[in-house]
């Protein structure tokens, strides 16, 4: 039976520009800059190299590279010959991308440098291609025709894969079609963010992440925009130094960041170039939100997606985001909240969320019974999240394996956290498990605003804060205060890692 074909995201991608505006820069990268017509011919002698090298369609390609012009260059190269693009974050340890190699079974490896991976991982079988932050490998194939055949992809074919951050255990391999490219863009990017030509994009998020590879490569490259990349860490002043040197007009980032800030400001108001600013990762609470707009006169768009639908299917649009809600479903995907038997909960009640929609992976890599289990014969997703959905928003809850027990009654830490931010002392808290002999009860930890002592007064303060506002079952038993929260690389807070730290001597 002839498999029905699509189109290559990559070509579409890049040819739509060509036309229009040719010498337009594509990416800016510190003092560095990409016109279109340049891209379009980097990613085509790239592919022509990978051919060279013997890939064939459906091999993977494993790509360790900062958020740097190379990047969208390797990834789209490698789409153009069928292959799929594997995309990690190239700080992950030793063991990671050992680990990663042997799962997705990867022929190439692209780093800017010698790859920190123990010799038993790479073999003969993997080729190691070392490029500079621009794409070259060595100057050998830059005067290569441009014609290189490109793959006509099946609409089963597999265009690029992206790990899960692992925050609670082994990442988990997800794979996505080459459509999973595309329409993120025309559903959120056209229909609720309007991007147009004009605008110049900014993503704290990196391209090894779903949420910042769809923000910073496809985004600018469907609507002929500009995005400026950022190779090194996220922090405050070079976020700020980089949207006052370029002047983006959307920024995408995560609460931390937005956190972060703020925090570091001392005037009483930011004055700011951008038209929106939206934010993922974890849910946006509405101190911030409220905070934030008070600073800089600008909303931020909260939003969900995951890795394994590629972006956000429930998001606020410009004008009109509600504080402390993720937003409303975005058009084009189904959404229901379950118990915990699969029943549809009434409106107005806590439910696990089960999404679908037509950017879904179609399995986890060599995991089949996680597939079964999370991807139902219907076609939802179980997202591992909880919801409560109220005239059309929708509000999260927490993530399914971070509800406490306390006592009989369930606690959605994310409740007890919006109780604790409404305290003028604190900055950023997270609320985690915490056992007190036999009985599991709410634990806080609390970062403070810059300058507040920490003493068992203020502690008090907070507890009686909190029981001001929440039931007795809700309220933290222990508070204990830190100069930061753990995260992970995408600015989820880790609370398993918080769990692990909290024993009887830590109280406060």
């Amino acid at each position: 039976m002839l498999k029905t074909s699509v189109s290559n995201s990559a070509l579409e991608l890049l040819t739509g520009n060509l036309g229009l505006h040719p010498d337009k820069i594509a990416y800016i990268c510190a003092d560095k800059a990409l016109s279109y017509s340049d891209l379009n011919k980097a990613c085509r002698r790239f592919a022509h190299l990978l051919q060279k090298q013997g890939i064939v369609p459906q091999e993977r390609v494993l790509i360790a590279l900062p958020d740097c012009l190379a990047f969208p260059i390797v990834f789209l190269g490698c789409l153009l010959t069928g292959g799929v693009a594997v995309a990690v974050s190239p700080t992950l340890s030793e063991e990671e991308l050992a680990l990663i190699i042997d799962d997705c079974g990867a022929r190439i490896l692209v780093s800017l440098g010698k790859p920190a991976v123990p010799y038993y991982a790479v073999d003969e079988k993997v080729k190691v291609i070392i490029c500079d932050d621009q794409g070259q490998v060595d100057g050998s194939y830059t005067s290569v025709e441009l014609d290189t055949l490109y793959q006509q992809p099946s609409v089963d074919d597999i265009a690029y894969m992206l790990y899960s951050s692992g925050s609670t255990g082994r990442p988990k391999g997800v794979p996505h079609l080459h459509k999973s490219l595309l329409l993120p863009c025309d559903l959120v990017g056209k229909a609720l963010l309007d991007i147009k030509s004009d605008d110049v994009i900014f993503s704290t998020s990196k391209f090894s992440f779903a949420y910042g590879l769809i923000n910073s490569l496809a985004f600018p490259l469907r609507f002929g925009a500009t995005a400026i990349l950022h190779p090194g860490k996220p922090d405050p002043l070079a976020v700020l130094n980089i949207i006052h040197l370029h002047g983006p007009s959307i920024f995408f980032s995560v609460p931390d960041i937005f956190t972060q800030i703020i925090l570091s400001c001392t005037d009483r108001e930011l004055i700011l170039p951008m038209r929106l600013c939206c934010s993922a990762g974890e849910a946006l609470p509405a101190p911030l939100f409220e905070e934030w707009r008070r600073l800089t006169g600008l909303e931020i768009l909260d939003g969900i997606g995951s890795t394994e639908m590629a972006y956000h299917f429930i998001s606020n649009v410009p004008g009109r985001a509600v504080a402390g809600s993720a937003g409303q479903l975005v058009p084009g995907y189904r959404a229901r909240l379950v118990d915990d038997y699969g029943n549809d909960v009434p409106a107005g009640r806590e439910g696990n969320l089960l999404i679908c929609g037509p950017t879904r992976t179609p399995c986890y890599w060599n995991l089949p019974e996680l597939s079964a289990g999370t991807i139902l014969p219907d076609g939802f997703v179980k997202t591992g999240d909880i919801f409560l959905e109220r005239g059309g928003f929708y509000y999260y809850r927490g993530r399914c394996d971070d509800m406490i027990k306390s006592g009989a009654c369930w606690v959605s830490p994310f409740i007890v956290e919006d109780a604790l931010r409404s305290h003028p002392a604190v900055a950023e808290c997270a609320v985690a498990v915490v056992t007190v002999g036999t009985f599991n009860r709410p634990g806080a930890f609390v970062v403070l605003l810059p300058g507040t002592k920490q003493t068992p007064a203020l502690a008090q303060e907070l507890m009686s804060h909190i029981m001001e506002r929440l039931p007795d079952y809700m309220c933290p038993v222990r508070i204990r205060f830190m100069t930061e929260l753990p995260r992970t690389s995408t600015g989820k807070i880790q609370r398993f890692k918080l769990r692990e730290q909290f024993t009887h001597k830590h109280e406060e």
